[in-house]
């Protein structure tokens, strides 16, 4: 998948001159094409479309074979909107731009901002979610966390970085440094939008989908040493180029977990992270490469794998 990201992104000329024309078109067909595209290249890419569908089976397994191949298709079609949102129809604070958000539960970051807390958006890479965080950066202090160092990816943050979405790059800030700014950024009563299903091998052990996976606890640490709360939030695409964003109720982790207690804690936002990606299916970005992210091998669902988000939100009030 990076690599055919890559391919579009590593010619800024090519790039540039595609987006020009694809401006000039009516949204209504592009999106039509983008489709279109979509489902060639689910249609000509065997390798990755049968890997999709293996790991989709995997993690869903209560989905029939018709709708693995649905959620499949529509993965690829999502893939290709999402890059032309991204790197031709950019977002702006226009009225058209603004009838396209749906924002379900914002009055939840409102109270916890107004008490002169900071607070922790937590999310997976669902939706358009250089959109969603576009749109925080424009209301509130956002500062996010990101990995500028793909090649491929880069271009695609640049991007965002232009319409003023501020992010430290994982890659190339030393971690004291990075935890540090982000802590700052909490205690003068930001936001901090964090994306739990990141992943690296050199990760804390963690579970999702009851398998074993390996998860950043910054959330979970962040959480629990500020004392703010976690505010689960996911977006996706509800119909063509329109999304809509549900922020959950705050979670007051806490209250519920000890300092040393991150391990458990990130295991309960995983559960979040879960719930959201069976809501979407098809708009997750990492199916191409979940079967490396969890352990697929087999049928063992590990008990307690953090599958059930059983943390009721605390209200602000109390």
């Amino acid at each position: 998948m990076y690599e055919w990201i890559g391919r579009l992104t590593k010619n800024e000329r090519r790039m540039q001159m595609v987006s020009h024309w694809l401006r000039r078109m009516p949204r209504p067909l592009v999106e039509w094409m983008c489709r279109w595209v979509g489902l060639l290249l689910y249609m000509v890419g065997f390798a990755l479309r049968r890997k999709i569908r293996e790991n989709l089976s995997r993690l869903l397994p209560e989905r029939t074979t018709g709708q693995i191949r649905r959620i499949a298709r529509q993965y690829f079609e999502h893939g290709v909107l999402t890059l032309y949102e991204i790197l031709v129809d950019v977002p702006s604070e226009s009225i058209g731009s603004r009838s396209r958000f749906t924002v379900e539960g914002e009055e939840h970051l409102r109270r916890v901002l107004e008490n002169g807390k900071g607070a922790i958006l937590f999310t997976p890479h669902v939706g358009n979610y250089f959109y969603y965080y576009w749109y925080f950066s424009q209301r509130y202090p956002c500062l996010t966390v990101v990995t500028a160092g793909s090649e491929e990816l880069r271009p695609l943050y640049l991007r965002m970085q232009s319409l003023g979405c501020q992010g430290l790059d994982y890659d190339n800030t030393p971690p004291l440094t990075l935890l540090r700014k982000l802590r700052q950024h909490l205690r003068e009563g930001g936001v901090i939008l964090l994306l739990g299903d990141f992943w690296r091998p050199n990760f804390p052990p963690a579970l999702m989908f009851g398998r074993k996976t390996r998860s950043p606890r910054g959330a979970a640490q962040l959480a629990l040493q500020e004392q703010v709360p976690v505010i689960p939030f996911y977006g996706y695409r509800e119909r063509g180029l329109c999304h809509r964003m549900v922020i959950e109720p705050p979670v007051y982790l806490y209250k519920y977990f000890k300092s040393n207690q991150t391990l458990e804690a990130t295991n309960r936002l995983n559960g979040f992270l879960e719930k959201a990606i069976r809501a979407c299916p098809e708009q997750w970005f990492y199916w191409f490469n979940a079967d490396r992210r969890l352990d697929l091998v087999g049928d063992q669902v590990v008990e307690g794998g953090g599958s059930k988000d059983d943390i009721d939100p605390v209200s602000v009030s109390s």
